[in-house]
Protein backbone atom coordinates (compact mmCIF):
# COMPACT_ATOMS: atom_id res chain seq x y z
CA UNK A 1 0.00 0.00 0.00
CA UNK A 2 1.42 3.39 -0.98
CA UNK A 3 2.46 5.84 1.73
CA UNK A 4 -0.20 8.50 1.01
CA UNK A 5 -3.03 5.95 1.05
CA UNK A 6 -1.65 4.32 4.19
CA UNK A 7 -1.52 7.64 6.04
CA UNK A 8 -5.04 8.60 4.93
CA UNK A 9 -6.48 5.30 6.16
CA UNK A 10 -4.64 5.25 9.49
CA UNK A 11 -4.57 8.92 10.50
CA UNK A 12 -7.85 10.23 9.09
CA UNK A 13 -10.06 7.15 8.82
CA UNK A 14 -9.04 5.32 11.98
CA UNK A 15 -7.91 2.04 10.45
CA UNK A 16 -5.56 -0.05 12.56
CA UNK A 17 -2.09 -0.80 11.26
CA UNK A 18 -2.73 -4.45 12.16
CA UNK A 19 -5.75 -4.50 9.83
CA UNK A 20 -3.81 -2.98 6.95
CA UNK A 21 -1.01 -5.45 7.47
CA UNK A 22 -3.48 -8.30 6.91
CA UNK A 23 -4.71 -6.66 3.71
CA UNK A 24 -1.20 -6.11 2.33
CA UNK A 25 -0.23 -9.71 3.05
CA UNK A 26 -3.33 -11.02 1.27
CA UNK A 27 -2.92 -8.78 -1.77
CA UNK A 28 0.68 -9.85 -2.27
CA UNK A 29 -0.37 -13.51 -2.30
CA UNK A 30 -3.13 -12.88 -4.87
CA UNK A 31 -1.23 -11.07 -7.64
CA UNK A 32 -1.15 -14.01 -10.08
CA UNK A 33 -4.87 -14.71 -9.58
CA UNK A 34 -5.68 -11.03 -10.12
CA UNK A 35 -3.69 -11.02 -13.37
CA UNK A 36 -5.75 -13.94 -14.71
CA UNK A 37 -8.96 -12.12 -13.77
CA UNK A 38 -7.78 -9.02 -15.63
CA UNK A 39 -7.42 -11.12 -18.76
CA UNK A 40 -11.01 -12.40 -18.45
CA UNK A 41 -12.17 -8.81 -17.91
CA UNK A 42 -10.40 -7.58 -21.05
CA UNK A 43 -11.90 -10.39 -23.14
CA UNK A 44 -15.42 -9.59 -21.96
CA UNK A 45 -14.94 -5.85 -22.40
CA UNK A 46 -14.02 -6.29 -26.03
CA UNK A 47 -16.81 -8.83 -26.55
CA UNK A 48 -19.36 -6.33 -25.26
CA UNK A 49 -17.87 -3.56 -27.41
CA UNK A 50 -18.07 -5.76 -30.51
CA UNK A 51 -21.75 -6.54 -29.89
CA UNK A 52 -22.56 -2.83 -29.43
CA UNK A 53 -20.87 -2.05 -32.72
CA UNK A 54 -22.52 -4.94 -34.57
CA UNK A 55 -25.93 -3.63 -33.49
CA UNK A 56 -25.09 -0.06 -34.53
CA UNK A 57 -26.03 1.39 -31.15
CA UNK A 58 -26.73 5.12 -31.53
CA UNK A 59 -27.71 7.97 -29.25
CA UNK A 60 -31.09 7.90 -30.98
CA UNK A 61 -31.67 4.65 -29.07
CA UNK A 62 -31.63 6.60 -25.81
CA UNK A 63 -34.94 8.30 -26.61
CA UNK A 64 -38.19 6.85 -25.34
CA UNK A 65 -41.83 6.96 -26.21
CA UNK A 66 -45.13 6.83 -24.36
CA UNK A 67 -48.32 4.82 -24.06
CA UNK A 68 -48.04 1.28 -25.32
CA UNK A 69 -44.40 1.62 -26.32
CA UNK A 70 -44.84 0.25 -29.83
CA UNK A 71 -41.83 0.28 -32.17
CA UNK A 72 -39.34 1.36 -29.52
CA UNK A 73 -36.04 1.16 -31.42
CA UNK A 74 -33.99 1.58 -28.25
CA UNK A 75 -35.73 -1.28 -26.48
CA UNK A 76 -35.38 -3.53 -29.51
CA UNK A 77 -31.69 -2.73 -29.87
CA UNK A 78 -31.01 -3.24 -26.16
CA UNK A 79 -32.57 -6.70 -26.36
CA UNK A 80 -30.57 -7.53 -29.49
CA UNK A 81 -27.40 -6.51 -27.65
CA UNK A 82 -28.24 -8.84 -24.74
CA UNK A 83 -29.02 -11.65 -27.16
CA UNK A 84 -25.67 -11.01 -28.84
CA UNK A 85 -23.70 -11.08 -25.61
CA UNK A 86 -25.36 -14.31 -24.47
CA UNK A 87 -25.34 -15.67 -28.04
CA UNK A 88 -29.05 -16.49 -27.96
CA UNK A 89 -31.89 -16.14 -30.44
CA UNK A 90 -33.77 -13.59 -28.33
CA UNK A 91 -33.85 -11.68 -25.06
CA UNK A 92 -36.16 -9.67 -22.83
CA UNK A 93 -34.61 -6.73 -20.96
CA UNK A 94 -37.13 -4.60 -19.11
CA UNK A 95 -37.40 -2.16 -16.21
CA UNK A 96 -40.75 -3.75 -15.31
CA UNK A 97 -38.91 -6.91 -14.25
CA UNK A 98 -38.46 -5.83 -10.65
CA UNK A 99 -35.62 -8.15 -9.52
CA UNK A 100 -33.89 -11.47 -10.15
CA UNK A 101 -36.65 -13.43 -8.44
CA UNK A 102 -39.20 -11.84 -10.79
CA UNK A 103 -37.09 -12.68 -13.86
CA UNK A 104 -36.82 -16.29 -12.70
CA UNK A 105 -40.54 -16.44 -11.89
CA UNK A 106 -41.45 -15.21 -15.36
CA UNK A 107 -39.13 -17.82 -16.86
CA UNK A 108 -40.56 -20.69 -14.83
CA UNK A 109 -44.21 -19.71 -15.13
CA UNK A 110 -43.91 -18.72 -18.79
CA UNK A 111 -42.62 -22.15 -19.80
CA UNK A 112 -44.03 -24.70 -17.36
CA UNK A 113 -47.61 -25.97 -17.63
CA UNK A 114 -49.90 -28.04 -15.37
CA UNK A 115 -48.61 -31.59 -15.17
CA UNK A 116 -45.00 -30.58 -15.89
CA UNK A 117 -42.18 -31.37 -13.49
CA UNK A 118 -39.40 -29.01 -12.44
CA UNK A 119 -36.11 -30.31 -11.02
CA UNK A 120 -33.53 -28.17 -9.24
CA UNK A 121 -30.25 -30.10 -9.33
CA UNK A 122 -28.17 -27.73 -7.20
CA UNK A 123 -30.01 -28.37 -3.95
CA UNK A 124 -32.21 -25.88 -2.17
CA UNK A 125 -32.94 -22.80 -4.31
CA UNK A 126 -32.50 -19.26 -3.05
CA UNK A 127 -34.95 -18.43 -0.26
CA UNK A 128 -37.20 -16.15 -2.34
CA UNK A 129 -37.75 -18.92 -4.92
CA UNK A 130 -39.25 -21.28 -2.35
CA UNK A 131 -42.63 -19.55 -2.36
CA UNK A 132 -42.51 -19.22 -6.14
CA UNK A 133 -42.08 -22.97 -6.50
CA UNK A 134 -44.41 -23.85 -3.61
CA UNK A 135 -41.88 -25.39 -1.25
CA UNK A 136 -43.33 -23.15 1.46
CA UNK A 137 -46.25 -20.76 1.58
CA UNK A 138 -49.70 -21.60 0.28
CA UNK A 139 -52.39 -20.27 -2.02
CA UNK A 140 -50.26 -17.52 -3.49
CA UNK A 141 -50.09 -18.52 -7.14
CA UNK A 142 -47.02 -20.72 -6.86
CA UNK A 143 -46.08 -23.32 -9.47
CA UNK A 144 -47.46 -25.94 -7.09
CA UNK A 145 -50.83 -24.15 -7.08
CA UNK A 146 -50.95 -24.55 -10.85
CA UNK A 147 -50.10 -28.23 -10.88
CA UNK A 148 -46.36 -28.10 -11.54
CA UNK A 149 -44.54 -30.73 -9.47
CA UNK A 150 -41.09 -30.25 -8.02
CA UNK A 151 -38.06 -32.35 -7.20
CA UNK A 152 -34.77 -31.34 -5.66
CA UNK A 153 -31.46 -33.11 -6.20
CA UNK A 154 -28.73 -32.29 -3.71
CA UNK A 155 -25.15 -31.64 -4.72
CA UNK A 156 -22.48 -34.17 -3.83
CA UNK A 157 -20.48 -33.70 -0.64
CA UNK A 158 -17.77 -32.07 -2.77
CA UNK A 159 -20.28 -29.56 -4.17
CA UNK A 160 -20.72 -30.99 -7.67
CA UNK A 161 -23.90 -31.91 -9.55
CA UNK A 162 -24.88 -35.48 -8.66
CA UNK A 163 -25.46 -36.97 -12.12
CA UNK A 164 -26.47 -40.41 -10.84
CA UNK A 165 -29.12 -38.94 -8.53
CA UNK A 166 -30.28 -36.58 -11.27
CA UNK A 167 -30.73 -39.45 -13.71
CA UNK A 168 -32.86 -41.30 -11.15
CA UNK A 169 -34.97 -38.16 -10.57
CA UNK A 170 -35.80 -37.53 -14.24
CA UNK A 171 -39.23 -38.85 -15.21
CA UNK A 172 -41.49 -38.67 -18.30
CA UNK A 173 -43.06 -35.54 -16.72
CA UNK A 174 -39.76 -33.69 -16.40
CA UNK A 175 -40.03 -30.52 -18.48
CA UNK A 176 -37.28 -28.35 -17.02
CA UNK A 177 -34.10 -28.85 -15.00
CA UNK A 178 -32.55 -25.83 -13.35
CA UNK A 179 -29.10 -24.93 -12.05
CA UNK A 180 -28.65 -22.07 -9.60
CA UNK A 181 -25.19 -20.94 -10.57
CA UNK A 182 -24.45 -18.80 -7.52
CA UNK A 183 -24.09 -19.78 -3.90
CA UNK A 184 -27.28 -18.13 -2.64
CA UNK A 185 -27.58 -18.65 1.10
CA UNK A 186 -25.83 -22.00 0.89
CA UNK A 187 -22.35 -23.13 1.82
CA UNK A 188 -20.98 -24.21 -1.51
CA UNK A 189 -18.87 -23.04 -4.41
CA UNK A 190 -20.66 -21.64 -7.46
CA UNK A 191 -21.25 -23.88 -10.48
CA UNK A 192 -18.66 -23.22 -13.18
CA UNK A 193 -19.17 -22.98 -16.93
CA UNK A 194 -17.38 -26.32 -17.64
CA UNK A 195 -19.68 -28.00 -15.11
CA UNK A 196 -22.73 -26.41 -16.74
CA UNK A 197 -21.56 -27.67 -20.13
CA UNK A 198 -21.20 -31.20 -18.75
CA UNK A 199 -24.66 -30.96 -17.15
CA UNK A 200 -26.43 -29.80 -20.31
CA UNK A 201 -24.81 -32.57 -22.32
CA UNK A 202 -25.88 -35.14 -19.74
CA UNK A 203 -29.49 -33.93 -19.62
CA UNK A 204 -29.85 -33.72 -23.40
CA UNK A 205 -28.44 -37.24 -23.77
CA UNK A 206 -31.31 -38.53 -21.64
CA UNK A 207 -34.04 -36.39 -23.22
CA UNK A 208 -33.21 -33.59 -25.70
CA UNK A 209 -36.64 -32.03 -25.09
CA UNK A 210 -35.92 -31.21 -21.44
CA UNK A 211 -35.27 -27.48 -21.03
CA UNK A 212 -32.02 -26.58 -19.28
CA UNK A 213 -32.45 -23.32 -17.39
CA UNK A 214 -29.85 -21.40 -15.37
CA UNK A 215 -30.34 -18.83 -12.63
CA UNK A 216 -27.44 -16.63 -13.77
CA UNK A 217 -27.58 -14.07 -10.95
CA UNK A 218 -24.08 -12.96 -9.86
CA UNK A 219 -22.43 -15.05 -12.61
CA UNK A 220 -22.26 -12.74 -15.63
CA UNK A 221 -18.76 -11.97 -16.97
CA UNK A 222 -16.98 -14.33 -14.54
CA UNK A 223 -15.77 -16.41 -17.49
CA UNK A 224 -15.14 -15.92 -21.19
CA UNK A 225 -18.36 -17.86 -21.88
CA UNK A 226 -21.91 -17.62 -20.57
CA UNK A 227 -24.17 -20.66 -19.89
CA UNK A 228 -26.13 -20.22 -23.13
CA UNK A 229 -22.89 -20.71 -25.06
CA UNK A 230 -22.49 -24.24 -23.66
CA UNK A 231 -25.96 -25.70 -24.22
CA UNK A 232 -28.32 -23.90 -21.81
CA UNK A 233 -31.72 -23.12 -23.35
CA UNK A 234 -32.65 -20.10 -21.24
CA UNK A 235 -31.22 -18.04 -18.38
CA UNK A 236 -32.27 -15.07 -16.29
CA UNK A 237 -30.75 -12.44 -14.04
CA UNK A 238 -31.02 -9.01 -12.47
CA UNK A 239 -29.76 -5.67 -13.77
CA UNK A 240 -28.89 -4.45 -10.27
CA UNK A 241 -26.37 -7.25 -10.13
CA UNK A 242 -23.48 -7.84 -12.57
CA UNK A 243 -24.84 -6.80 -16.00
CA UNK A 244 -26.17 -3.43 -14.85
CA UNK A 245 -22.66 -2.29 -13.99
CA UNK A 246 -23.99 -0.29 -11.02
CA UNK A 247 -25.63 2.21 -13.38
CA UNK A 248 -28.91 0.52 -14.33
CA UNK A 249 -31.59 1.77 -11.94
CA UNK A 250 -33.47 -1.53 -11.94
CA UNK A 251 -34.81 -4.25 -14.18
CA UNK A 252 -34.03 -7.79 -15.20
CA UNK A 253 -33.19 -9.85 -18.25
CA UNK A 254 -34.06 -13.23 -19.74
CA UNK A 255 -32.20 -14.66 -22.75
CA UNK A 256 -32.58 -17.89 -24.67
CA UNK A 257 -34.37 -19.71 -27.45
CA UNK A 258 -36.87 -17.55 -29.31
CA UNK A 259 -39.83 -19.88 -28.69
CA UNK A 260 -39.15 -19.85 -24.96
CA UNK A 261 -38.68 -16.09 -24.85
CA UNK A 262 -41.99 -15.63 -26.69
CA UNK A 263 -43.84 -17.71 -24.10
CA UNK A 264 -42.13 -15.83 -21.27
CA UNK A 265 -43.05 -12.50 -22.88
CA UNK A 266 -46.69 -13.61 -22.97
CA UNK A 267 -46.47 -14.22 -19.23
CA UNK A 268 -44.76 -10.86 -18.70
CA UNK A 269 -47.58 -8.92 -20.42
CA UNK A 270 -50.38 -10.98 -21.96
CA UNK A 271 -50.92 -13.61 -24.68
CA UNK A 272 -50.92 -11.98 -28.10
CA UNK A 273 -48.98 -8.93 -26.94
CA UNK A 274 -45.81 -10.35 -25.42
CA UNK A 275 -42.73 -8.20 -25.86
CA UNK A 276 -44.19 -5.87 -28.47
CA UNK A 277 -45.37 -3.42 -25.80
CA UNK A 278 -43.87 -1.96 -22.69
CA UNK A 279 -42.29 1.37 -21.87
CA UNK A 280 -38.63 1.67 -20.96
CA UNK A 281 -39.33 4.85 -18.93
CA UNK A 282 -36.13 6.46 -20.16
CA UNK A 283 -33.88 3.68 -18.84
CA UNK A 284 -32.45 2.43 -22.14
CA UNK A 285 -29.32 4.57 -21.90
CA UNK A 286 -28.47 3.59 -18.33
CA UNK A 287 -29.05 -0.08 -19.13
CA UNK A 288 -26.75 0.09 -22.14
CA UNK A 289 -24.10 2.15 -20.38
CA UNK A 290 -24.18 -0.12 -17.34
CA UNK A 291 -23.81 -3.18 -19.54
CA UNK A 292 -20.85 -1.60 -21.33
CA UNK A 293 -18.86 -1.05 -18.12
CA UNK A 294 -20.08 -4.25 -16.44
CA UNK A 295 -16.99 -6.38 -17.23
CA UNK A 296 -14.73 -3.89 -15.42
CA UNK A 297 -17.16 -3.52 -12.53
CA UNK A 298 -17.47 -7.29 -12.12
CA UNK A 299 -13.68 -7.58 -12.21
CA UNK A 300 -13.36 -5.24 -9.23
CA UNK A 301 -16.09 -7.07 -7.33
CA UNK A 302 -14.63 -10.53 -7.83
CA UNK A 303 -11.16 -9.35 -6.81
CA UNK A 304 -12.66 -7.90 -3.64
CA UNK A 305 -14.45 -11.19 -2.91
CA UNK A 306 -11.21 -13.13 -3.31
CA UNK A 307 -9.38 -10.64 -1.08
CA UNK A 308 -12.09 -11.14 1.56
CA UNK A 309 -11.62 -14.91 1.36
CA UNK A 310 -7.83 -14.67 1.59
CA UNK A 311 -7.88 -12.33 4.59
CA UNK A 312 -10.38 -14.32 6.63
CA UNK A 313 -8.86 -17.68 5.74
CA UNK A 314 -5.49 -16.38 6.92
CA UNK A 315 -7.18 -15.55 10.23
CA UNK A 316 -8.44 -19.11 10.63
CA UNK A 317 -12.02 -18.79 9.39
CA UNK A 318 -13.70 -21.16 6.96
CA UNK A 319 -14.43 -19.41 3.68
CA UNK A 320 -16.22 -20.50 0.53
CA UNK A 321 -14.95 -20.55 -2.12
CA UNK A 322 -11.29 -20.71 -1.19
CA UNK A 323 -9.20 -17.93 -2.71
CA UNK A 324 -7.44 -20.23 -5.20
CA UNK A 325 -10.61 -21.91 -6.49
CA UNK A 326 -12.10 -21.06 -9.87
CA UNK A 327 -14.80 -18.42 -9.44
CA UNK A 328 -18.25 -18.51 -10.97
CA UNK A 329 -19.99 -15.76 -8.97
CA UNK A 330 -18.98 -12.63 -7.06
CA UNK A 331 -20.03 -13.91 -3.62
CA UNK A 332 -17.65 -14.77 -0.78
CA UNK A 333 -19.04 -16.66 2.21
CA UNK A 334 -17.38 -16.47 5.62
CA UNK A 335 -18.45 -18.71 8.50
CA UNK A 336 -18.35 -16.39 11.54
CA UNK A 337 -20.05 -18.72 14.08
CA UNK A 338 -21.97 -16.08 16.06
CA UNK A 339 -24.71 -13.53 15.43
CA UNK A 340 -22.55 -10.85 17.05
CA UNK A 341 -19.76 -11.40 14.54
CA UNK A 342 -22.18 -11.38 11.60
CA UNK A 343 -23.73 -8.13 12.78
CA UNK A 344 -20.32 -6.51 13.36
CA UNK A 345 -19.14 -7.55 9.89
CA UNK A 346 -22.24 -6.01 8.30
CA UNK A 347 -21.83 -2.85 10.37
CA UNK A 348 -18.33 -2.54 8.94
CA UNK A 349 -19.60 -2.90 5.38
CA UNK A 350 -22.28 -0.27 5.98
CA UNK A 351 -19.67 2.08 7.44
CA UNK A 352 -17.63 1.66 4.24
CA UNK A 353 -20.49 2.83 2.02
CA UNK A 354 -20.70 6.14 0.14
CA UNK A 355 -24.43 6.32 0.93
CA UNK A 356 -25.92 6.00 4.44
CA UNK A 357 -22.58 5.16 6.04
CA UNK A 358 -23.99 6.61 9.26
CA UNK A 359 -26.80 4.03 9.38
CA UNK A 360 -26.55 0.90 11.53
CA UNK A 361 -27.98 -2.24 9.87
CA UNK A 362 -30.05 -4.59 12.03
CA UNK A 363 -31.64 -7.99 11.37
CA UNK A 364 -35.31 -7.91 10.36
CA UNK A 365 -38.04 -10.13 8.93
CA UNK A 366 -37.70 -9.45 5.22
CA UNK A 367 -40.52 -10.58 2.89
CA UNK A 368 -39.66 -13.85 1.14
CA UNK A 369 -37.18 -15.05 3.78
CA UNK A 370 -37.69 -17.68 6.48
CA UNK A 371 -35.26 -16.18 9.02
CA UNK A 372 -34.41 -12.63 10.09
CA UNK A 373 -31.92 -11.16 7.62
CA UNK A 374 -29.35 -8.42 8.07
CA UNK A 375 -28.38 -6.46 4.99
CA UNK A 376 -25.66 -3.85 4.72
CA UNK A 377 -25.82 -1.87 1.50
CA UNK A 378 -25.18 1.84 1.27
CA UNK A 379 -25.78 1.92 -2.45
CA UNK A 380 -26.62 4.49 -5.11
CA UNK A 381 -29.27 2.03 -6.37
CA UNK A 382 -31.40 0.51 -3.63
CA UNK A 383 -30.68 -3.19 -3.20
CA UNK A 384 -27.90 -3.18 -5.79
CA UNK A 385 -25.65 -6.10 -4.94
CA UNK A 386 -23.07 -5.28 -7.60
CA UNK A 387 -22.38 -2.36 -5.30
CA UNK A 388 -20.60 -3.16 -2.03
CA UNK A 389 -22.90 -5.13 0.24
CA UNK A 390 -23.08 -7.93 2.76
CA UNK A 391 -26.02 -9.88 4.06
CA UNK A 392 -26.80 -12.91 6.16
CA UNK A 393 -29.75 -14.84 7.51
CA UNK A 394 -29.46 -14.95 11.28
CA UNK A 395 -29.23 -18.72 11.61
CA UNK A 396 -26.52 -21.20 12.47
CA UNK A 397 -23.67 -21.51 11.59
CA UNK A 398 -23.88 -17.73 11.05
CA UNK A 399 -22.48 -17.28 7.58
CA UNK A 400 -22.09 -13.81 6.12
CA UNK A 401 -22.20 -13.27 2.34
CA UNK A 402 -19.95 -10.52 0.98
CA UNK A 403 -20.25 -9.20 -2.56
CA UNK A 404 -19.91 -6.25 -4.86
CA UNK A 405 -18.01 -3.02 -5.14
CA UNK A 406 -18.18 -0.72 -8.17
CA UNK A 407 -14.38 -0.57 -8.02
CA UNK A 408 -11.82 -2.92 -6.55
CA UNK A 409 -10.65 -0.16 -4.22
CA UNK A 410 -14.11 0.17 -2.72
CA UNK A 411 -14.58 -3.58 -2.39
CA UNK A 412 -11.19 -3.72 -0.67
CA UNK A 413 -12.25 -0.93 1.70
CA UNK A 414 -15.29 -3.01 2.60
CA UNK A 415 -12.98 -5.83 3.70
CA UNK A 416 -10.89 -3.32 5.67
CA UNK A 417 -13.90 -1.86 7.50
CA UNK A 418 -15.47 -5.26 8.21
CA UNK A 419 -12.21 -6.49 9.72
CA UNK A 420 -11.83 -3.25 11.67
CA UNK A 421 -15.37 -3.57 13.10
CA UNK A 422 -14.67 -7.11 14.31
CA UNK A 423 -11.31 -5.97 15.75
CA UNK A 424 -12.88 -3.00 17.58
CA UNK A 425 -15.45 -5.26 19.24
CA UNK A 426 -12.76 -7.78 20.22
CA UNK A 427 -14.46 -10.46 18.16
CA UNK A 428 -11.26 -11.20 16.26
CA UNK A 429 -7.57 -11.32 17.15
CA UNK A 430 -4.99 -9.86 14.78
Amino acid sequence: MQKNTYELLTRKMGISQNVLSQIDQAEEALQDIFADLDDIMAFNQYKVLEVFQQNRVSDTHFAWNTGYGYNDAGRETLEKVYAGIFQTEAALVRPIIVNGTHALTLTLSGILRPGDELIYCTGRPYDTLEEVIGIRGEGRGSLKDFGVSYKQVELTEEGYIDFAALKDAISPKTRMITVQRATGYGWRRAITIPEIEEWTGFVKSINPNIICMVDNCYGEFLDTKEPTQVGVDVLAGSLIKNPGGGIALGGGYIAGRSDLIENIAYRMTSPGIGGECGLMFGQTRTMLQGLFIAPKTVNGAVKGAILCGEVFENLGYEVCPKPQEQRSDIIESVKLHSPEAVIAFCEGIQAAAPIDAHVTPIPWDMPGYDDPVIMAAGAFVQGSSIELSADAPIREPYIVYFQGGLTYEHSKFGVIKALQALYNKKLISI
